[in-house]
């Protein structure tokens, strides 16, 4: 006769590597357009701050391409996030991590769009805005 230990397979207490990986980027990758469209919005904020008229007279290519490689940055920086969170969520504290590592998403989120504020303030707009 079995014993109730023989019937049933085993569960691993832990996720393998694999399923954590699935379990990631069905997390962070829907979230990397929220992330996107809010360091966006910092770009429009500074726009409508600075006054479009004095922007859209200097644009050069090397300012364009400052822009866009930045935006290459930051979403490199997202990808950071998947450097925590699969060592969290293959350790015992993996359960309690996926019910709140979106507060991991929102410090970062916010974090990367006072840098941007601050980076565009800093670096880029001053050498696309034009005084009158």
């Amino acid at each position: 006769m079995k014993t109730p230990m023989q019937q049933w397979p085993s569960k691993p207490l832990h996720p393998s590597l694999h399923d954590a990986l699935g379990d990631a980027i069905r997390f962070w990758e829907p979230r990397r357009l929220l992330y996107n469209v809010a360091l966006a919005a910092v770009v429009l904020a500074w726009v409508a701050i600075t006054g479009w008229s004095r922007v859209h007279h200097h644009p050069t290519f090397e300012s364009m391409l400052a822009i866009l490689v930045l935006a290459v940055l930051a979403n490199l920086c997202y990808c950071a996030a998947y450097v925590i969170d699969l060592p969290v969520q293959l350790s015992v504290y993996g359960a309690a991590w996926r019910r709140r590592r979106w507060w991991l998403w929102l410090g970062g989120s916010l974090f990367a769009m006072a840098l941007a504020w601050y980076w565009i303030g800093d670096e880029i707009f001053p050498t696309l805005v034009h005084n009158p």
